[in-house]
């Protein structure tokens, strides 16, 4: 009985001291860089754009006109990060850009 006792205290006390579960890292989304935000230009047609940063995670049922790229990374249990870019065309030609990247610089036309 005193074995079964020893050995049982032995096992809570080296579980106590078990750093905890393991969390993986969970990324859901677009990956979009600024380099890739870099490439686009206003008047891009769909096809353009998509070449560029792949096809956009959520599509306006309503309104195909807007595009929204949106990542999000949970690092192991901790604070999830997002990050969101929003396209807006008209007439099926790049019109604008909103979100955390932004072009460094548009050439001039």
């Amino acid at each position: 009985m005193r074995k079964v006792l020893t050995v049982l205290l032995t096992t809570l006390l080296i579980s106590g001291c078990f750093p905890g579960v393991y969390k993986i890292d969970i990324p859901q989304g677009n990956i979009v860089t600024q380099e890739m935000v870099d490439q686009l230009r206003p008047g891009m047609t769909y096809n353009q754009v998509r070449f560029v940063l792949g096809t956009p995670l959520v599509t306006d049922t309503f309104n195909d006109e807007r595009w929204d790229y949106i990542y999000s990374l949970k690092k192991g249990g901790k604070k999830t990060s997002k990050e969101r870019v929003t396209l807006f065309f008209e007439d099926g030609r790049l019109s604008g850009i909103t979100g955390d990247y932004k072009p460094s610089s548009v050439p001039a036309q």
